[in-house]
């Protein structure tokens, strides 16, 4: 048989959603696969554990984007790379809902373990690697500061919950530098999202051309000032491509360097957890060292390489 260990992030997703794991074990076995549940306990266990298990046929990520960003950073580290599914069982669940996945978690693993095998895209911030999103500005933080207890209890409710009470905050803005292929560009803007992805925050088809496999990830940097403009803004995005919101600037690129005339006060949210900001500076580039196993779903209009692998 082969062999599959599940990284298990049980704080993941709401209360009531948790079920046994044994219907886990069967539908694996189903598949041919002797299977071992890990369990985390802590902030970046997933990353840890990852790094240090033996070589095995497929290690699944079962828990949220975070858990996922972890697990993607801990086989980064390894010199002989493991391939990854993502079962979604967060509150969010951005990249498995791109990926074609669903709520039911025992359909999404029979999807997935009928699935293709694909080289995919991940982005880095300063070194750091990150799975589809960062992003940078006033409410970003409702991702990694909404009470947990809240999550759990309330879902995606939770999030305009701790949105609405942020919104007596004015919004800032930050003057920048960026060079893309070389070229420098100045501006002052509101928001900054680097992404890979089509789905951002709950708000599907962000973008309608993104492709993982492109060696490419799309910055958006946006102007508001107001509040009644950040509502405008978020109401645009979600009714048409961002590349062509009027308060976008937009790019496709495989490499940008963004300094701010400061540090900014707030972090990074890089797939929905805080990045501490330490520097005013950042890099950003993409590789593709990392194969994942996915539904053949939404294969097609995701990447540019449709064959297996």
């Amino acid at each position: 048989m082969r062999k599959c260990v599940v990284i298990y992030n049980p704080a993941s997703g709401r209360d009531r959603q948790k079920k046994s794991v044994q219907p886990l074990y069967d539908i694996l076995r189903k598949y041919d696969y002797d299977t071992e549940i890990v369990y985390t306990t802590k902030k970046n266990d997933a990353s840890k554990i990852m790094e240090n298990l033996e070589k095995v046929d497929l290690v699944i990520s079962a828990g949220g984007d975070g858990t996922l960003h972890e697990v993607v950073e801990g086989n980064l580290k390894r010199k002989e790379k493991l391939v990854i599914a993502n079962l979604p069982m967060g509150t969010t669940n951005d990249v498995g809902t791109m990926y074609g996945l669903t709520g039911n978690t025992l359909k999404n693993l029979e999807k997935l373990l009928k699935g293709v095998e694909k080289k995919v895209d991940v982005c880095y911030i300063n070194n750091n690697p990150f799975v589809y999103v960062a992003c940078l500005g006033d409410y970003i933080d409702m991702a990694y500061n909404t009470p947990r207890k809240l999550k759990k209890r309330l879902g995606k409710i939770a999030y305009i919950i701790y949105g609405l009470k942020q919104l007596k905050n004015k919004i800032h803005s930050y003057n920048i530098k960026y060079t893309i292929d070389g070229v420098t560009y100045e501006g002052n803007y509101s928001f900054f999202f680097i992404t890979n992805t089509s789905r951002v925050a709950g708000l599907n088809d962000v973008y309608y051309d993104v492709k993982l496999d492109d060696n490419m990830f799309e910055v958006a940097f946006c102007k508001v000032k107001t509040k009644a403009e950040m509502i405008k803004f978020f109401i645009l995005l979600n009714n048409m491509d961002a590349k062509d919101v009027p308060e976008i600037t937009y790019y496709r690129t495989n490499n940008i360097e963004i300094e701010f005339d400061k540090k900014p006060k707030v972090s990074w949210c890089v797939d929905g957890e805080e990045y501490p900001i330490t520097t005013n500076k950042f890099v950003f580039n993409v590789s593709q060292d990392t194969t994942m196993l996915l539904p053949k779903e939404n294969v097609v209009k995701l990447f540019e390489e449709q064959g297996d692998k």
